[in-house]
């Protein structure tokens, strides 16, 4: 892996940032630069392919939903989802080739956190169901079943037929 220290970066600026300004002129053409992409481009395919596995930007969730990881704390990646496109999986995600596992904020229907666990199938085993009675309350018209496990996900209202 390239070293990314900030010593490191600062130390070989024109190796790796000055082939991208190319063209720029101004604050503005600076700000617009993909800092992400400029990185990236520091590591080898291989590298970029394991960093995609062990790393991924988004997670499919079981609705088929492309979902963003927030790697704010790399130590508890957080997956901010609602909890309808989550019915049907048993275990909670993972990064990392499995070893750290994604800390879910599960959301309402109107999108406000209504559960926080790294552990998904605890949730579904307990809380679920006092959590379900609220929300059923405030959502009547969404769907939720009495089985979360082998629900059918659904980005939408009601799952369909």
């Amino acid at each position: 892996w390239p070293d990314v220290s900030e010593e490191a970066l600062l130390a070989s600026l024109e190796d790796w940032l000055v082939p991208h300004l190319h063209g720029m002129k101004g604050r503005s053409d600076f700000q617009r630069l993909n800092m992400v992409g400029v990185l990236e481009s520091l590591l080898p395919w291989d590298k970029r392919r394991q960093l995609d596995v062990e790393a991924p930007t988004t997670v499919t969730v079981p609705s088929g939903s492309r979902i963003s990881v927030d790697y704010s704390d790399p130590e508890a990646p957080v997956l901010s989802v609602k909890l309808q496109e989550m019915f049907g999986l048993h275990r909670t995600p993972t990064v990392g080739f499995g070893r750290v596992p994604i800390t879910l904020h599960l959301l309402s229907p109107a999108q406000r956190p209504v559960q926080v666990t790294r552990d998904l199938a605890g949730f579904w085993s307990s809380t679920y169901f006092d959590v379900k009675k609220d929300l059923k309350g405030r959502y009547p018209k969404h769907y939720w079943p009495d089985d979360p496990t082998s629900a059918i996900p659904t980005s939408r209202i009601r799952p369909r037929p």
